[in-house]
């Protein structure tokens, strides 16, 4: 019977699993878009996940989503809506349903649609299905709980324990439904859980339950469905988060500089994960150290720079606030530091698991006098990856602190990831002061780009103090002369100015766009996607998309006054406009502008 049902092609798919906190629905949708990458589909996540630690179980406000877009060929964002929803609960039907197609299929657990559940749901009948308007022939009803129980009876495990297995049957159903290969999933959990094979096995077990389940049923599902890759370029790919690929860039930079990495922190969400991951490789010559506060953390990797390291410290919006006072004491002391800011919704605490660019104008003016510091941002979770590089890059041959923006969108994201042939990325050259001007060096000469020769302690001859208060542009010595500090500080401004970065690339109708749209960051994937739609409708329509803020690219006078309306798109009140305003004489955008702590919608966008 099973081998009479149809098998589908699709170019695309989302799938949104959610659930209590509790349920693992992030690792059920981490394996789901790893095996999807490993087989050679594009994906691109998004973990939606609440501010409380531990809400009371089945309560709205404690439900806890991971959505997977998962395509043939190149796709840029998590996806508006979701063709299939996992939904282990009540509550999680309530708040999540609004993310469904309004033909999605819809999975859930009815053992967690009782009477009690759907109080807490705030549901005002037993009719669930009729109150939401939702069709029950796209519902595949399925007792969960009570499979995954009888599948685990004979293993020993406590009712606790089999419970903690539940999402697994859901992603066997979701994997059934997708024609994924349970040996990758199999692979996959050995692998997680190579210190507790006994928990390994047994939610293998629940997967194949699941599998076995839609296989044997049909679930109510007319078909079944196989995305195939369309463009396979040949290499190492993994599954890999904004976090993760931003961690790896600094390794990268700190290899190719020859220099060990530092990275002082203080935890905070969204960015504490890549203190976590930095903090496994200490075989590869990194030191982390936990501080006991945000400007602690900073003030520590300034040490570690003076000392020689590629030094670093990780962050979120409130502690940019915190560390500002050591990152200005960077910028007069011409050090290098890269600054990871992973921005999240504020103001105050604001919003600590949702996602903002309201950072932008903090890192470019946050600091008392003069303090111009270059600024980047990622545009992808993968991309955090070479942001990262570049970055340190700057930092390094630039001798100046470095502001690194990234996003809660990008950082908790993930993306199929190609390994980096290291031999063939950029060298990094950080300008050491040259032994020919021993006896004649001072702190505060400069090569003939205008970067400040980098003195590492332990050379004779090269002993020196860096501070704070304003030196003597030739002597290094501490100076109040005021044609001396006006002199300092156009030279740590043009220091900044001759950083060369590439051109500010166009997409889409690069020669006869009407419409050209902006932005930066995190945004990149929605913007092209609403511009790929729109152009698909026959609009003229490109794309302009800053990695590079601080300074920015060189044409980007050129390319913002060359279309007949340019509208600039970000997720916060202007910021990135204001600041093109102020760069580029004459330039008046429309803009649009959403502050909601979520990503961009592309139907909205196209919309607007």
């Amino acid at each position: 019977m099973a081998e009479q049902l149809e098998v589908k092609e699709l170019d695309q798919v989302v799938v949104r699993f959610s659930g209590d906190s509790g349920d693992g629905m992030q690792l059920a949708g981490n394996i789901f878009s790893t095996v999807s990458a490993t087989v050679g589909n594009s994906i691109s996540t998004f973990p939606d996940y609440p501010a409380d630690i531990r809400a009371p179980q089945g309560s709205l406000t404690g439900v806890s989503g991971f959505q997977v877009h998962i395509g043939a060929s190149k796709v840029y964002t998590p996806g508006d809506e979701c063709d299939v929803l996992v939904a282990m609960n009540a509550a999680a039907l309530k708040t999540q349903y609004r993310y469904a197609k309004p033909n999605a299929t819809i999975i859930i657990d009815t053992d967690s649609f009782g009477e009690s559940d759907l109080k807490k749901a705030a549901f005002e009948t037993q009719d669930y299905l009729g109150e939401m308007g939702i069709d029950p022939d796209r519902v595949i009803q399925c007792p969960i709980t009570t499979i995954v129980k009888e599948a685990l009876a004979d293993t020993g495990m406590d009712n606790k324990a089999m419970l903690k297995c539940r999402n697994m049957f859901a992603l066997g159903l979701v994997c059934w439904l997708f024609s994924r290969d349970l040996d990758l999933v199999a692979n996959f959990l050995r692998e997680k859980f190579a210190k507790k094979p006994a928990i390994a096995e047994a939610n293998i077990k629940v997967i194949q339950a699941g599998y076995d389940y839609g296989h044997n049923t049909h679930s109510s599902a007319t078909n079944v469905y196989r995305i195939e890759s369309k463009e396979k370029t040949p290499g190492r790919y993994m599954d890999i988060t904004g976090n993760k690929a931003t961690a790896y860039g600094f390794i990268a930079a700190a290899e190719k500089a020859g220099l060990k990495l530092y990275l002082g922190s203080y935890p905070i969400t969204p960015a504490t994960d890549v203190l976590h991951e930095l903090s496994k490789h200490k075989s590869l010559g990194v030191t982390t150290v936990q501080c006991e506060d945000e400007i602690a953390g900073c003030a520590s990797s300034l040490g570690a720079a003076f000392a020689g390291a590629l030094a670093v410290t990780s962050t979120s919006g409130p502690g940019i606030c915190l560390k500002s006072e050591a990152m200005n004491l960077a910028v007069i002391m011409e050090l290098p530091l890269v600054v990871l800011d992973v921005q999240r919704g504020g103001p105050a605490t604001g919003l600590p698991t949702k996602s903002e660019q309201t950072d932008l104008l903090q890192v470019l003016f946050g600091r008392n006098g003069e303090s111009p510091m270059p600024v980047l941002a990622a545009t992808s979770p993968t991309d955090c990856f070479d942001a990262a590089f570049q970055a340190s890059k700057i930092a390094l041959e630039h001798m100046t602190p470095v502001c690194l923006l990234t996003d809660a969108y990008v950082a908790n994201g993930s993306g199929a990831f190609k390994l980096p042939d290291l031999a063939k990325m950029d060298a990094i050259n950080p300008p050491y002061v040259p032994e020919e001007l021993k006896g004649k060096w001072t702190p505060y000469m400069r090569a003939e780009n205008g970067t400040r020769y980098w003195a590492v302690p332990g050379r004779q001859g090269f002993e020196h103090i860096l501070g704070g208060l304003e030196k003597d542009d030739k002597t290094g010595a501490i100076s109040t002369n005021p044609e001396n500090h006006d002199l300092m500080t156009r030279k740590r401004q043009a220091k900044i100015n001759n950083i060369q970065v590439p051109d500010l690339e166009v997409v889409g109708d690069v020669d006869d766009a009407q419409l050209l749209i902006v932005g930066f960051g995190g945004t990149y994937g929605h913007l092209h996607a609403a511009m790929d739609e729109m152009r698909a409708a026959g609009k003229k329509v490109a794309l302009a998309h800053f990695k590079f803020i601080n300074p920015l690219p060189k044409n980007t006078a050129e390319v913002l006054k060359k279309y007949p309306k340019v509208v600039v798109a970000e997720q916060n009140m202007g910021q990135l406009a204001a600041w093109l305003r102020m760069k580029v004489d004459n330039f008046v955008p429309a803009q649009y502008n959403e502050v909601k702590g979520q990503p961009f919608k592309v139907n909205e966008l196209v919309a607007a």
